[in-house]
Parts: C-alpha cells; structure tokens; sequence
C-alpha cells in the first residue's frame, strides 16, 4: 500500500512528519554513501575449504581471512580495524537491501543485494574437489587455495564497486600494487590482473567476464582494474577498484589467490622465457581454434577443471582461467559438500539446525593433520569495549575431542580417525613429565605465542587484539577426561585400538592416576590462582573411567587396574565432599570456593558422572536457572559461566552469557526429564529460545549479550557441539514414549 503526501504520527510528545513511500523499499535499506562502521559479529557466514577460512558479510565484504592456513597471518580483518585491516568488497553503488544464505546442503554463500532497479548475486566460496576412490581420475585433482566470488546480475540493471585491499601480515607489512598481463587466460582479448606484493606473500587477482546463455544480444561485461589509495585510512599499500555496470544476464568471477612461483610446464628446471611466450602464443591459436569448431563445450564437458592444465602443459595446480573451469569449481565444491553432510545418519527433530552445526564444525577442521581448531577467528571480544579477547586459531584438545564427540554420533567416523592418528602421534611426543599440551598449533607444534597488535582498533574499540595465546601452558586437567572419552568413543564407533596405542593410553591413564589430587587453571582458562576446580576433577574422574572400561570392553592388560579402581573410587567420593556447599545445597565451582557457583558442574550427567535425577544435581541444577539477581546464573534462559563479580580469574571485565553453558543446560534438563517428566517441557522452550539467537545462517558464536548481540569468536566450535548433543538427545527422549 502506497501513501502519498505526509503521514503525522501523534503522541503525548511529539509530532513528527514523514515523507511517504512504500514500506517495502525502506526496510533493511543500506546506502553505500553512509560511512561504513563495524558490522555485528552475527552478520557473517563463514566458508572454508579445511586449510583456512573467511568471513563473509551480510554486505558482501570478506572480513576476515588468513592465507595460506588458519594460523597464518590475516590478509583480510575488516572485522577487527573497519579503516586499515583489510577488506574484499563487492556492494553496489546505490542503495539496496540484502539477503545471504547458504546453497543447499553446502558451504557455499550467496549474497544478495536487491534494489528497484535489479538484483545482484554473488557467491563466495573456496574450493574443495570431490571426494572418489584413489582410483578415479577425479581424486587426483589438487585443491586449489583460491578464494572465488562470482557476481552476477539477475533482474535489470544494478552499478557494483568491487574493492580489493589486502592488508598484509595483520596490517602491519608495506606492500607494492601492479596491474599487469594476465597470462592465465587462454584465449580473447588482452587482459590485466592485479598483483600484490609484500615481504612474505604475493596474492594476485585475476577474473573471468560472461554472460548467461540465454541472454540474446548480451556481451560480457567490460572489467577495469584502477589503483585505489587507501594510505589515508592506515594502508601500506594501493588497493584495486573496479565499476561494474552490470546488466542481466552477465556476471564477472573474481579469483583471488597466491601465485605460484614458477610454471614449470612439465620440466623440472621450469620453461625459458622465450618457450613461455612460445607456450602462449601457440595456446592462443590452439583455443582459437577449438572453440570456432566447438569443441571447448566438449572438452569441458571431458574434465573442465583439468583439461587446460593437461593438454597444454600448465601445472596442474595453475590451470587456465576459464569460464568452464571457474563453473566447474563451483559445482565440485557444492558435490563436494553435498555428498559429505549426506552421510548424516541423524533423522531426529531441529534437523536443519544439527545438519548446519555438522557443516560448521567441518570447516574447523585443518585436513593436512586431522586437528580441529576452536574457532577459524581471532580476538573478536566477549563483550563490546571489553579485554577478553583471544585467539582460538589452534586445536584445544577438549574442543577437539568434543567436536569429534558430536560428529561420531550424527555417523562421521573419517574425522574422528583423522583426528586420532593427530593425537597419538602428540601422545608419542609428551612433555618430560608425561603431560600433555593443553592446545597444539595446527601442525602439532607446542609454541603458540601470545601477542597483542596494539595498531588495530578492535571490533567496535575493543582492545587489546590479539594473536597466540598465553594459556597454551596454562595446567588445565580436564582435558584428559575428554580425550578419554573421545578415544573410547573413537574405538567404539571408528577404528578399534591396536595394541601399540593401548600402550599410550596405559601410561596417560597412569600420569592422570598420579595428578588427580593436584589443582589446576580449568576449562575456563583463568589467570591467577589454581585451584581444585569441580570440573576438572570430574573430567579426571572420566579420565580413569574410560580407561577402566577400555580395558574390560577389550580385554586389554591393565597391570594398574585396581590402582585406577581405588584412584576413581576416591576422586569420586571427594568430589561429592569437598566441592558440595551444604548450606547453598550446590555443587561449588571448586574445592576452594564451594560458594561460588559454576555452569560448568553441569556436566556431570552428560558424562555419566551421576544421574541427572540424582538430588544433589537437581539442587544444583534448579540453583543455576535461577536469575543472578536469586543468586542462580540464567537471565532470558541463557546460562552465564559464572559470576565474574564473585570469582576472580585473573582477566577482568564483562562477558556475556556463554552458549556452551545454555546447551548443556538444555541437555541436564533433557537427562533429568527422563525421571521428572515436568522438565522436558522446560528443556525444549530453552533450547528453542537458544535457536532464535542463530544468526541469519545458523551459526553460532561464543556468548550472548544482555541484548541478544553475538559476542565473542566465529564460529565457534564449542557451540555448534554442544547443540548437535543437545538436539540429539532432547530429540531422542522426546520419542520415546511417556
């Protein structure tokens, strides 16, 4: 409905007036000319080819991204310093509103700006090959690192400004910006690409021009690279801009990449010069020629992504650039990702939800070694202007255990062997006193320092940014109790333990046997005093559990037995002492400060420490639902960790509610609603509540503020786990019949 003329709206205060228009063409509106701020940290999706990964904003600006792998420095942090950390942006020149989702089953992103005179599409994504037998053609085509994004006009007309700035080294080194002959096209035209260069690393960005096949009379669109100075924002070095006038029917692919030092052609001491120019100049002829007779359709048809690498002779990791191949790339990738999430053997309720986490925490995975990082992102804050900001571009091995944890039960047994052969080949390189490493790089290295940028602004002013992490060393004990249950679950499902890896498991069981009594930092990673934390002594307790029950499931050789028996037997019963507060009837957060209450207890059920009906756990678990303000720790029935005005950690500052903490509430609610039948109800509104707050692809972050804003890194694993084990077993005691 249209008005016309002017709309007074009265109040007791006030008399404003508006110019009419239709509500339609205002709603979501973004104008280009606004200065751009910081986008919310939910605003993003997230794509990934299992070396390293990128966030994608709602308008269309590649805000975060590492080359080559997780661990390595930024090229792109947009979301950390929106004036010098470096961006990728594809947004039209006039105002428009935007929509982004995912392509069906996949972790491929399509951005959508929508205005009166057209609509643009552009889809993100990295490509993965197919995953064949060895034997196929097809599982021999290497990954190639690139970043591609494909712009595409689908209704009318609709102007574009593409800006490429990289911001190398996390902003911090000076780079050179040249745009040069494109050798990678085979046939047309003349065409420039852009090279980038700094110290360390060369990026290039090349493109491909087309228009669809139904479009009568349309030709490619025309492309121009122009240096752009962004020096007065805080960049070392020129950035790339080009105005696209697009029109239906055309779309341009931009392939952002590393180039490869040297083609060798198929010589080992690489192609001369002179054969190089010989090389191009017959290449150009030859594809001339095909395709007058129409045979690149055909070829194409063969083996679009190799057919160019292999008949004339490129490195198959440097085909030419065309349109077939870029077409190509894309449905790969999305087969790629179709076929993966389609080994799911869920069937159970929020299947979309549980199926999106499971896509999620596969692109935390660092395939070359099977870790699984926490997070694909650094630094991004707990709470808005605060210092708990860290970097999670590691493998915790609680994170990583827990990860596996949730994809062995949706069927996903691969990931927990790769993981596995990971964790035993660090269990065969222990520390001198038999321990473990709380978190290892990527690579399996035990150094990850800890460093803060104090040139970047942080998301929205929070400072300080960091890179590394400082708890690396920190003595967190629990992380034995998860693996534990990671490899006992891992056997159970994946590939059984052989006899040399029993051996390993034996003597950690041993070391957690001679440590159980000694305090430590926990899982919350604080930074002042140890203590004997409630959670990690149960995750102990798991610990020597899981090795008892490996040892009689299998008939394994346990010299230590009843060693282990007497050390689980007691470690229980000091739990139940010394972490019980009598007068609050609540498990406390430690030995120590049996006071002080912690979401964290909330596992004990989850790991079959005791029942979740069990009246000591009720107690506590009716203690924690209620609001801070009641002394509990639920506020708009999302969980806080604990209350860090009552118990110091060292860090300081405010942090939101804690995803983790909802979910294994939501599931402590679904244990304890198998005997109490009127908490089922509750545990469904919670974990239906704790759904709205996905952001617009179903990902989730770290915490939650007051205010319902996404806080903390994105995407977090941690997340995404426990929803897949809340949803699985909410789901699965729903079934069953009252």
């Amino acid at each position: 409905m249209q008005y016309h003329g002017v709309l007074r709206v009265f109040n007791s205060f006030s008399i404003i007036s508006l110019q009419t228009r239709s509500y339609k063409r205002t709603m979501n509106l973004i104008n280009p000319r606004d200065e751009r701020d910081y986008i919310p940290i939910a605003d993003h999706g997230l794509i990934g080819n299992l070396r390293t990964a990128a966030l994608v904003s709602l308008d269309g600006s590649i805000e975060s991204y590492c080359v080559p792998n997780f661990d390595s420095p930024s090229i792109f942090a947009r979301i950390l310093d929106k004036d010098k950390g470096g961006h990728f942006s594809i947004t039209p020149t006039v105002p428009f509103s935007t929509r982004q989702n995912y392509l069906p089953s996949s972790n491929v992103l399509q951005t959508k700006y929508m205005n009166d005179m057209g609509v643009v599409s552009v889809t993100d994504f990295l490509p993965r090959p197919r995953k064949d037998s060895p034997t196929s053609q097809a599982s021999k085509k290497p990954l190639l690192p690139w970043l591609v994004r494909r712009v595409e006009c689908i209704r009318g007309t609709l102007p574009v400004l593409v800006q490429c700035a990289p911001a190398f080294n996390y902003a911090r080194s000076s780079h050179i910006t040249s745009i040069i002959d494109d050798d990678s096209i085979p046939f047309g035209s003349h065409q420039k690409k852009a090279l980038f260069e700094s110290d360390n690393l060369s990026l290039d960005l090349r493109y491909v021009s087309d228009c669809s096949k139904d479009s009568d009379g349309i030709q490619p669109p025309e492309v121009t690279l122009d240096l752009l100075d962004l020096s007065a924002k805080g960049h070392k070095g020129p950035a790339v801009q080009i105005l696209l006038e697009l029109q239906e029917g055309q779309c341009v692919t931009f392939v952002l990449r590393t180039p490869p030092t040297e083609v060798t052609h198929g010589k080992a001491g690489g192609a001369t010069p002179q054969e190089r120019d010989e090389e191009k100049e017959r290449t150009k002829f030859e594809y001339s020629e095909e395709q007058r007779q129409g045979s690149a359709e055909v070829a194409a048809e063969r083996d679009p992504v190799m057919v160019s690498a292999l008949l004339k002779g490129r490195a198959m990791d440097d085909p030419f650039l065309t349109k077939e191949l870029v077409s190509s790339l894309l449905h790969t990738t999305t087969r790629y990702w179709y076929e993966w999430i389609s080994q799911s053997t869920y069937t159970g309720s929020w299947k979309e939800s549980v199926l999106r986490s499971a896509l999620a925490l596969k692109l935390l995975i660092f395939e070359p070694t099977g870790a699984v990082v926490a997070s694909p992102t650094f630094s991004l804050p707990e709470y808005i202007g605060g210092v708990r900001n860290w970097d999670y571009r590691a493998s915790w091995i609680r994170d990583s255990s827990f990860t596996l944890y949730a994809l062995i039960r949706l069927g996903f047994t691969d990931e927990a062997n790769s993981y596995l052969e990971f964790i035993f080949e660090r269990l065969r390189n222990k520390n001198p006193d038999g321990s473990l490493q709380i978190m290892y790089t990527i690579h399996g290295g035990k150094e990850f320092e800890e460093i803060e940028l104090e040139h970047l602004d942080g998301h929205k002013g929070s400072k300080p940014v960091r890179i590394g992490n400082g708890a690396a060393d920190h003595i967190q004990l629990d992380i034995y109790g998860e693996l534990m249950d990671c490899i006992y679950l891992g056997q159970k499902f994946g590939k059984p333990l052989g006899y040399d890896d029993w051996l390993l498991v034996r003597d950690l069981v041993d070391y957690v046997v001679g440590v159980c009594k000694q305090p430590d930092l926990s899982i919350w990673e604080v930074r002042d005093t140890m203590r004997n934390f409630t959670y990690s002594k149960v995750m102990l307790w798991v610990a020597i559990d899981r090795g008892l029950r490996l040892a009689e499931k299998r008939s394994l050789p346990c010299p230590n037995r009843f060693k282990w028996l007497a050390a689980r037997d007691e470690l229980y019963e000091d739990i139940m002492n010394k972490s019980w507060n009598k007068e609050g009837q609540f498990f406390g957060q430690s030995y120590e400060d049996t006071d002080v209450l912690d979401a964290a207890v909330l596992i004990m059920p989850l790991v079959f420490f005791m029942h979740a009906s069990d009246p000591r756990f009720v107690s506590t678990l009716k203690r924690i639902m209620k609001s801070p303000e009641k002394g509990g720790l639920t506020s708009n029935n999302l969980v806080y960790r604990y209350d860090v005005r009552k118990s110091a950690d060292g860090v300081g500052g405010e942090e939101g509610t804690f995803c983790l903490c909802t979910l294994w509430c939501v599931e402590a609610l679904t244990r304890a609603g198998q005997v109490d039948k009127t908490l089922l109800p509750k545990a469904v509104t919670m974990f239906e509540d704790f759904l709205l707050y996905l952001n617009h692809v179903g990902l989730c972050t770290e915490e939650i503020s007051d205010a319902g804003e996404a806080l903390g890194n994105a995407v977090q694993g941690f997340t995404h786990v426990t929803l897949i084990s809340a949803a699985y077993n909410l789901s699965r005691t729903l079934s069953k019949p009252y």
